[in-house]
């Protein structure tokens, strides 16, 4: 077995015995983070690393709850009261634990178990989707229209049972949506989705013309559905019947939904600091994205003028051009990990068997701005999404056996690596020695469309600009970038728990904090594969927590230890 599967196979927990720092380096250290000072320190009780353990195998059943026959979970205020009751309790038990004499991977353990409870906590009292947000109820609906037809017999139960429930999800979003907690512009979303193509389709199977919305989706199962499997037709039109009663009724209630959609600074930086531990205040943030942002359209500039003499990137005239390029892209990028930059273990599959991220769609308005990007060289993206970005990074997250570990997932960890594995590259030789000196300036339209998103992701959730307007700012910024694409990403991240989007330019800034440090601290001895290795090995959790166990340095924790609970950042804030 390769050196990163052994490492991650035998325990997430051997990345914390690295050598620790001596005081003067520590201390140093921490002089590069936040300031020092006082800071209420990890919880000092009798419980075990054991009993913390059962803990949070406890909060990992509570997070998914039991769903009925029609595959619908409870939303009523009693049943989420109730999950609010048992969430409590287990975040009471978590400060009665003995974390104060633990190991600092064992801290970072409770830590990044303390983030996902606190994100499930914010979820429950105060994102509430099923509440909140039509787009809750609309998504699935479209999902269940992509099923490929015939349906074999011994599956044809199942997905009987998915269309009859689509008048259950119709009745539950009229019965569990508040209309005067709806944000306008979910609303707005919610009821375009129903009916028009977004445009972007991620994840959608192709068709040369794509169908208009949800319901559109249901016309192009219905005409399947004559010619492969009459059978299900009255199945489908009552699910078609249904998506339509949801659009009238959303349009009757759309006046009353006026509710702004983000959660104000106060609450978003509280969700910076205690879910997704980045060391660093909205505010800040934005400033930094605004740096970035001028940054990275400066070395586009200059990369302009490098490559002034050579002839623009074309696109493929065709799929098989294209297929092509993407093989000959993961045949380079496959070699330069192996000299010295990541280790690939056997397990992992060989191209095509990887996939890729941006299929080859001929639209008739022309390509998308990922396409744009992508089609004229698949390298940047392929490093990002495919490996060792997106789908490498899954396959390794699916070896790791750690109680904790395997259950967490943090965005900035998975973006922030995988915006750092795109201009990383650049600046270790990549693109030198595959002759891709014009490819150079697709990394910073890629940039630069992740820092102005950063800068629009603040702006959402301060309620300082609504979904258009968000959009309208990074095409006015982004080279390449189309309506439809800023439109879908403007939902996105305005929908998904807050600071996603933020989570690729400030994640990748984490990621060049770490790498800087720890040749720093390492000086001579630092070897980039063993970085990144140990980086892999360490699990998705926060980059913050990472580093601390990987570098010793512990300014940024002590912060974290300072938490305040939601339930009095609520109480407060009535």
């Amino acid at each position: 077995m390769s050196r990163l599967g052994t490492l991650l196979l035998a325990s997430i927990l051997a990345v914390g015995i690295a050598a620790v720092p001596s005081a003067a380096t520590a201390a140093s250290g921490a002089q590069l983070g936040a300031p020092t000072g006082p800071s209420a320190g990890p919880p000092n009780g009798r419980g075990s690393y054991q009993d913390f353990v059962a803990i949070f195998e406890e909060f990992v059943k509570l997070r998914a709850p039991e769903q009925d026959e029609l595959g619908l979970i409870d939303y009523s205020a009693s049943a989420v009261a109730r999950r609010v009751a048992a969430l409590r309790a287990l975040q009471a038990r978590m400060n009665e634990l003995a974390v104060a004499s633990w190991d600092r991977s064992q801290q970072a353990d409770f830590l990044a178990a303390r983030a996902a409870m606190s994100e499930h906590d914010f979820l429950l009292n105060v994102q509430k989707p099923w509440a909140r947000d039509p787009g809750f109820y609309v998504d699935p609906l479209m999902r269940i229209a992509f099923a490929e037809l015939p349906i074999p017999k011994e599956r044809l139960g199942d997905y009987r049972g998915q269309l009859r429930a689509v008048s259950a999800r119709v009745e539950a979003a009229k019965r569990n949506l508040d209309a005067s907690i709806v944000p306008a512009d979910f609303a707005k979303l919610a009821i375009f989705n129903l009916r028009n193509s977004d445009g972007v389709g991620h994840g959608h199977p192709y068709r040369e013309v794509p169908p208009a919305g949800v319901i559109g989706w249901y016309d192009d199962l219905l005409a399947r559905a004559q010619q492969q499997q009459r059978a299900l037709l009255p199945d489908i039109r009552r699910a078609k019947a249904a998506a339509e009663d949801l659009e009238r009724w959303l349009k009757e209630q759309q006046p009353r939904m006026t509710a702004q959609a983000g959660f104000g600074e106060t609450l978003f930086d509280w969700y910076l600091m205690h879910v997704k531990y980045m060391p660093y205040s909205s505010a800040e943030i934005e400033v930094l994205a605004q740096r970035e942002l001028e940054r990275t359209w400066a070395y586009l500039a200059l990369e302009r003028h490098r490559n002034r003499a050579l002839p623009e990137l074309t696109m493929p005239k065709s799929l098989e051009e294209y297929h092509e390029r993407l093989a000959s892209v993961d045949r380079d990028i496959r070699k330069f990990l192996a000299d010295g930059f990541l280790t690939v273990p056997q397990f992992v599959p060989p191209h095509p068997q990887l996939g890729f991220n941006v299929p080859w769609i001929v639209r008739p308005q022309g390509p998308n701005f990922w396409e744009r990007v992508q089609y004229r060289d698949p390298s940047p993206d392929h490093w990002h999404a495919v490996i060792p970005g997106h789908r490498f990074d899954a396959i390794m997250m699916r070896q790791v056996t750690h109680p904790v570990r395997r259950h967490l997932r943090d965005g900035g960890r998975s973006e922030g690596w995988a915006l750092y594995l795109e201009e990383a590259p650049l600046q270790a030789g990549f693109y030198d020695l595959t002759n891709r000196d014009r490819t150079r300036e697709l990394i910073y339209d890629f940039a630069i469309f992740r820092a102005a998103r950063t800068i629009g992701d603040v702006k959402l959730q301060h309620n300082r600009v609504s979904t258009k307007e968000v959009a309208d700012y990074w095409q006015k910024w982004t080279p390449y970038l189309d309506p439809d694409v800023a439109r879908v990403d403007a939902e996105i991240y305005l929908r998904r728990p807050p600071g996603y989007g933020l989570g690729y330019t400030i994640g990748s800034f984490q990621m060049y904090k770490l790498l800087g440090e720890l040749k720093h601290q390492q000086g001579e001895k630092f070897d980039l594969r063993g970085f990144h290795d140990r980086f892999l090995a360490a699990g998705n959790i926060p980059i913050a927590l990472i580093r601390y166990e990987m570098t010793g340095y512990d300014d940024e924790v002590r912060r974290f230890w300072d938490f305040v609970p939601l339930e009095k950042m609520l109480a407060g804030a009535r």
